[in-house]
């Protein structure tokens, strides 16, 4: 006998309406969806009709150590934040203060509602320790600068740890951007990728300065780049930011493997511009939602997406219909999880990894919500203030403002100790 959620008000990006249920879970997988009252099982989450049962939310591009930095360079422009604030204090980086950091990430992102993240940095084994510390899943990628064989070799063994359906831990190829790698490098990367059946995930068009970059010095469309590196024939590709694609771009990513990651926090913060979404959804474009990084942030808290994301395009546009609560969920749950390459997750649908975001609607913010007007709610209404739990594959990872699998204080107390080792030089 499995494991029982008991009467939740359920509900996935396919759906218009959501429907009270009671899921049964076995191996750490939905077996069947119920009527409320008829499913049998050792209750591990009783909603008692007054829970709202998600997919897990999917961070799709982050850089989890960083929240080591957050608030390191506030309020200036990308590369004067990056080459005279962020760039310097990296190169001091050691393996200790990722694991801090990127432990501290996964506590936030836990907490909000967050059961997968994607993320490019440095010393990746480590990272991939903390997540399989933690349960949550994870996309990693060893972040690529420059021609450097000794950072592609540690990617690769990275990929050799984790075989592509390993169930919490996938692997990418992290070429920084086209304005940090050299495109021969670029395509001796997609050929990898290609060979070795990996992703790619990279920072693309984040900025207009980038956008004249592949005019004036790289002579080349962005597109046509994507294209002779050969990233288009990669399993996923990954694209954050995405917020210079011009109209003519949209139709070439239009395929199945491709998703651009929306970040609209970290855009808006460092006035880097607002990637056209309303305009890739109209052509097909598959977008998810990530926070990037808490430097530039400063939250890891997809919530802080979802709302921007569903608001700031109708402003733009004056156009109150663009962007919808259920496309912007649909962004933050399973087009995530297809970026990262978990196909398996961000439905609720029997055979699907038990991901889940449990939402409080006892909440005053709630009163009116039905089962037709969820969506609405969640998006506009919401926060991650709501999360009662947070699932990962059938198991408990937050719950009440607490973590049952992990010492919270701990982690919390050796975070505070790398960062202002790191910072402070003490």
């Amino acid at each position: 006998m499995g494991t029982l959620i008991r009467d939740v008000v359920a509900w996935d990006c396919r759906e218009v309406a959501a429907k009270r249920a009671d899921l049964v879970l076995e191996e750490g997988r939905i077996a069947t969806i119920l009527p409320p009252g008829e499913g049998e099982g050792e209750i591990l989450l009783d909603g008692k009709g007054q829970t709202a049962l998600l997919p897990g939310f999917v961070n799709a591009h982050t850089h989890a150590a960083m929240s080591l930095l957050r608030g390191l360079g506030e309020e200036l422009p990308l590369m004067d934040w990056l080459e005279k604030r962020i760039w310097p204090v990296e190169n001091n980086l050691k393996a200790e203060h990722v694991r801090a950091g990127t432990m501290s990430a996964i506590l936030e992102m836990l907490a909000t509602g967050t059961t997968a993240f994607a993320d490019m940095y440095f010393f990746m084994d480590q990272v991939a320790d903390g997540v399989e510390e933690s349960g949550i899943r994870a996309n990693l990628a060893r972040g690529l600068i420059g021609d450097d064989p000794c950072k592609l070799k540690d990617g690769l063994a990275l990929a050799d740890r984790f075989p592509s359906d390993h169930r919490q831990v996938r692997v990418d190829l992290g070429p920084h951007a086209p304005y940090t790698v050299p495109a021969e490098v670029l395509s001796r990367i997609g050929a990898l990728a290609v060979d070795r059946g990996l992703g790619v995930h990279s920072h693309w068009l984040e900025t207009q300065w980038e956008s004249g970059y592949f005019a004036e010095e790289l002579k080349c469309d962005p597109v046509d780049l994507l294209e002779r590196s050969g990233f288009f024939e990669a399993p996923q590709l990954v694209l954050a930011h995405g917020v210079w694609f011009r109209p003519e771009h949209l139709p070439r990513l239009a395929r199945q493997n491709v998703t651009v990651v929306h970040n609209p926090c970290s855009n808006l913060k460092l006035g880097s511009g607002l990637a056209p979404v309303a305009e890739m959804l109209a052509q097909g474009v598959r977008v998810a939602l990530g926070t990037d990084g808490a430097a530039s942030n400063n939250r890891l808290d997809i919530w802080g997406e979802i709302r921007a994301a569903a608001l700031v395009h109708k402003g733009w546009k004056q156009d109150p219909t663009l962007v919808t609560a259920q496309q912007v969920l649909a962004m933050a749950t399973r087009n995530g999880s297809l970026a990262l390459g978990f196909d398996r997750c961000g439905l609720l649908e029997p055979g699907f990894e038990a991901d889940f975001v449990a939402v409080d609607l006892r909440r005053p913010h709630y009163v009116g919500w039905d089962e037709e007007n969820l969506a609405g709610y969640l998006v506009y209404a919401g926060s991650s203030a709501d999360v009662c739990a947070t699932l990962v594959g059938g198991r408990v990872l937050y719950q009440g403002g607490s973590y049952p699998n992990l010492d919270a204080p701990r982690i919390l107390e050796s975070a505070r100790k790398v960062r202002q080792e790191l910072i402070e030089g003490k």
